[in-house]
């Protein structure tokens, strides 16, 4: 069903927008990229018959309108921002896949019970400000604080706002009221390679990991590189080696259910004994409570590991955010859809945050994801083939049928 030309021709009309000479694509929240984006996607909508209007923190949002306008709406869609220097499938492929839903239900003269709507939302990779900033607005997780941050040239949210055209004292408007919301499917591809290396290009999402991020500062003593002898010196750079050594170990133990990342890695520029470090943990688990545990064991190597080294260990909670599960009716129409559209049904789980994280706060949700050819993501080579970007919208397509009552 699924115009497979077209939609792999949205994309990469999309993907000139904010494009870049190394082929990575920037187009950040409040920007004249983002407003170029939005007009481009805007006429998609309008092409495939929807009302299309953006509320108050700038999310895009097109509507078909169904037999009972009434009901509460089927909605799908994710993001057209990037980040900096990324790729042109992250976000993109799941408003533009939703819109080709819509066109291709257009013109086979497909109604519904229920409204379907496709959302772009706003900012949801933190290039600029703090992500999923239009999921936020939307669900009323946005508060008149979030406002006040900075980007990285000194301009507020709420002025970046105010400029793009939308007045930051009006985002109460923009949340939704539960009770408008039937359900929510995001379709996204995997930034990972687990469909790749089982073979398959289209997966149903389980569950999106817990997160947590700790800011660890160590702090050891300056000395003379050759003249401090190793017996006396307390090295806040080897310590802070040892400590990111075992808390990747314990991942690797616990690589079931709990995966980590180090970053943010800073230590004072200099040619002596560096007697500060710091970094941030990036840990997620399939659980609140497996994460919980998960961060206590590192955080007991740690302290160890800076006690026998005599170093001074202070960690700080940098972000946290809870997982989420998929609603279980919705996973079994999405395995459905797959049969329909003749795939192989597979289920995973994912540890990157999306938008659907957020709108799980008013509505039941799902996920389709689709395979990342080596698994890259946020980065220029990001690519999903046409092929595997019609397979998800076909998936989607049949998921939106049966979950708006198509007749």
């Amino acid at each position: 069903m699924i115009n497979q030309q077209r939609l792999w021709q949205r994309l990469m009309e999309v993907g000139e927008i904010g494009k870049e000479q190394s082929g990575g694509v920037t187009r950040a929240a409040f920007t004249k990229e983002d407003r170029a984006v939005k007009d481009l996607v805007s006429g998609y909508m309008k092409e495939a018959g929807l009302n299309v209007h953006e509320d108050a923190v700038g999310n895009l949002i097109g509507r078909k309108e169904g037999q009972n306008p009434d009901a509460p709406a089927v909605i799908t869609g994710s993001h057209l921002d990037t980040v900096s220097h990324g790729g042109n499938f992250d976000g993109i492929l799941g408003v533009l896949g939703g819109i080709e839903v819509l066109q291709v239900m257009k013109e086979h003269n497909i109604q519904t019970l229920y409204p379907i709507e496709v959302i772009a939302f706003t900012g949801e990779d933190a290039a600029r400000f703090s992500g999923m900033l239009g999921s936020r607005g939307f669900t009323g997780a946005l508060q008149e604080e979030d406002l006040q941050e900075k980007d990285g040239q000194g301009m507020t949210m709420g002025e970046a706002m105010g400029q793009a055209g939308f007045p930051p004292e009006a985002i109460a408007q923009a949340v939704r009221p539960r009770e408008t919301m039937k359900a929510f499917v995001e379709l996204h591809i995997e930034q990972g390679k687990v469909l790749e290396n089982k073979g398959i290009s289209v997966g149903c999402l389980i569950n999106i990991y817990s997160q947590l991020k700790d800011k660890f500062l160590l702090a050891g003593e300056p000395g003379h590189g050759g003249n401090t002898p190793m017996p006396l010196r307390k090295e806040a750079l080897m310590a802070a080696a040892e400590v990111m050594l075992a808390i990747e170990g314990q991942a690797r133990e616990e690589s079931d259910v709990a995966v980590t990342t180090i970053n943010n890695l800073y230590t004072p520029p200099g040619g002596g004994i560096p007697s500060k470090v710091e970094f941030i943990a990036d840990m997620r688990a399939a659980s609140d409570s497996i994460r919980d545990d998960f961060e206590k064991r590192v955080l007991e190597r740690a302290n160890r590991i800076c006690e026998m080294r005599d170093v001074k260990l202070t960690v700080t909670k940098h972000s946290k955010s809870h997982g989420v599960a998929c609603d279980p009716s919705i996973q079994e129409i999405i395995i459905n859809a797959c049969v329909k559209a003749g795939l192989e049904p597979f289920s995973l789980s994912i540890g990157s945050g999306h938008d659907a994280m957020r709108i799980a706060d008013l509505c039941p949700i799902g996920m389709i994801i689709v395979r990342s050819k080596d698994g890259l993501s946020h980065d220029p080579g990001e690519y999903s083939s046409p092929e595997d970007c019609r397979d998800g919208t076909n998936v989607l397509f049949y998921t939106i049928l049966q979950l708006a009552e198509a007749y």
